[in-house]
């Protein structure tokens, strides 16, 4: 069991460390290129990140605890998308010029890295609700990656914004149902936690 948690807190401050290294990458180039679904992706690997540092806190800690961390990182994961919502709105708005060479790039390699976090997180056994929450997280940023590929790609074709502004819009759809896929499960882990003391 101690080499299990062992494994569990290594795993968890590699993610984290590549999420953080990730989200200023996104940041970086979304910034440049002009784009809001690259924002959109740095503002998910950053709550990501703050998610994992609660999930490795909450790893020595009992249960109720896990339970509580997972709830903290389902509603950030809700947060956030209405947050995409409102940068790509005001995007629209205000009109944009995205960079789809720039979009294509770093989501090929955001790609490569999410499937790494996806490799070490599926190899951990008996997975906690906050190990599934960060594999949910990966899996999300793999699936966005690719959506910025193909919206990079449309972006440099017809040379307009609306792809990137619609892949944006996407990922906080995506965000928000893995929000709510966490806090199902924490509940269901709740009421298993009461059943079980009864």
């Amino acid at each position: 069991m101690a080499a299990e948690k062992r494994a569990e807190r290594r795993t968890l401050w590699i993610v984290l460390g590549l999420n953080i290294s990730l989200a200023a990458a996104f940041f970086a180039t979304g910034t440049f290129g002009d784009s809001s679904a690259l924002i959109a992706n740095g503002l998910d690997n950053l709550s990501d990140s703050l998610v994992y540092a609660i999930s490795l806190f909450a790893l020595s800690r009992s249960a109720k605890w896990k339970r509580g961390a997972a709830n903290v990182s389902g509603g950030l994961l809700i947060v956030f998308a209405i947050g995409i919502l409102y940068d790509a709105w005001r995007r629209y708005v205000g009109g944009s010029d995205p960079l789809g060479t720039v979009m294509i790039v770093m989501a090929l390699i955001a790609a490569a890295i999410n499937s790494v976090c996806v490799w070490l997180l599926a190899r951990l056994k008996d997975p906690d609700v906050n190990i599934r929450a960060a594999n949910t997280f990966s899996w999300n940023d793999f699936a966005a990656n690719l959506g910025i590929v193909v919206a990079g790609g449309l972006v440099a074709w017809l040379g307009t914004n609306w792809p990137d502004l619609v892949v944006g819009v996407i990922i906080a759809g995506i965000a928000a149902w893995g929000g709510v896929n966490i806090l199902r499960d924490a509940h269901g882990e709740h009421h298993k936690a009461v059943h079980t003391d009864k």
